[in-house]
């Protein structure tokens, strides 16, 4: 719950997140009631925030953990 917190915090509150979002501010009250945002949610609100909140912390047990960056090689 701490990551959607956050995502209400960096959208400007509740309302704000849900008309980003394209929901209602009762969405997303009950989400937090909940404890969990719906999964289909989850990639619109990352969207929303810029990815400072990721699918992966809103829902790691719907998309697991974050893929690894690879590496980027050195420009010669």
């Amino acid at each position: 719950m701490e990551a959607l917190l956050r995502a209400v915090s960096l959208a400007g509150g509740q309302t704000a997140l849900a008309r980003r979002i394209g929901k209602t501010q009762s969405h997303v009250a009950q989400w937090l009631r909940r404890g969990r945002v719906g999964p289909t949610a989850c990639i619109p609100i990352e969207t929303a925030v810029g990815g400072q909140v990721t699918r992966y912390e809103l829902r790691p047990d719907v998309f697991g953990k974050p893929p690894q960056q690879q590496p980027r090689e050195a420009v010669r």
